[in-house]
């Protein structure tokens, strides 16, 4: 019956007034051009976050919890969806929250970098470090059974590594990583052998291990912070929806 309801709903009340751009509250860019290993055939991708219109969100339909456009390189996150995320340690969402390359951040927007660094905890190294372990497993298969190694995805899975280790010591995430351009782009190139790789990611493991027990942030990130952030942004966006329809009213 829901599935009924929905066919025969027009779209403009199933999405009522919704227009992706209109609501994005944060817009970077991340990858090679924010890392700071860009060439001239680099992409430009963009990340950002978006907040729902409150009718939206409470409708049957809900809101979506991600816009992706492949051609244009970009995505986007509704808040909610966004936050759980960050609270994961998902290393993709950190890196948003410490873009260098910030092109539109509302009040909303400035208020979560504000908050960013209640996501960080010792998580980190659960995610940032695991995710590369069982990387680097797959590309040493890889090269057993097919002599070949995606180059592009090791360096990426090294440059996690000092990364995550360095946010464990630092307390923020360096996104860019330049002092290691050089290095990391003749990994990517094929220009290191194996075996210098190998070592290379060995040690990074090491040392992640060693920022970890010298780390200062806690065992798990700040939940009551990002609820209280999130339901004050969604009372605030049904109070304008509110505000918005009552001068409507007014002006008829």
């Amino acid at each position: 019956m829901l599935k009924h309801f929905e066919d025969r709903l027009p779209a403009s009340d199933a999405t009522p007034g919704f227009e992706l751009e209109q609501y994005i509250t944060y817009r970077c860019v991340v990858g090679s051009r924010a890392y700071g290993l860009d060439t001239d055939d680099s992409d430009t991708d963009r990340r950002g976050i978006y907040l729902a219109p409150a009718e939206l969100q409470w409708s049957l339909f809900g809101a979506p919890e991600q816009f992706e456009d492949n051609a244009a390189q970009s995505c986007f996150w509704e808040l909610q969806k966004f936050l759980t995320m960050a609270l994961k340690a998902n290393p993709n969402i950190l890196e948003c929250l410490y873009s260098p390359l910030v092109e539109n951040a509302t009040p909303l927007g400035e208020e979560l970098l504000a908050k960013r660094d209640c996501f960080l905890s010792q998580m980190i190294f659960q995610t940032f470090n695991g995710y590369a372990m069982s990387q680097f497993k797959k590309i040493e298969q890889d090269l057993r059974n097919h002599g070949e190694v995606r180059w592009k995805h090791a360096m990426h899975l090294l440059r996690l590594l000092f990364t995550g280790a360095a946010t464990l010591r630092d307390g923020r995430v360096p996104v860019h990583v330049g002092a290691h351009r050089d290095r990391l782009l003749a990994v990517k190139r094929g220009e290191m052998p194996w075996s210098d790789v190998d070592d290379w990611r060995k040690e990074l493991h090491a040392d992640f291990e060693s920022a970890l027990v010298g780390t200062r942030l806690p065992e798990r990130p700040n939940y009551e912070a990002a609820n209280r952030f999130l339901i004050k942004t969604r009372r605030e966006m049904a109070n304008q929806e509110r505000s918005e329809a009552a001068a409507s009213l007014r002006s008829e």
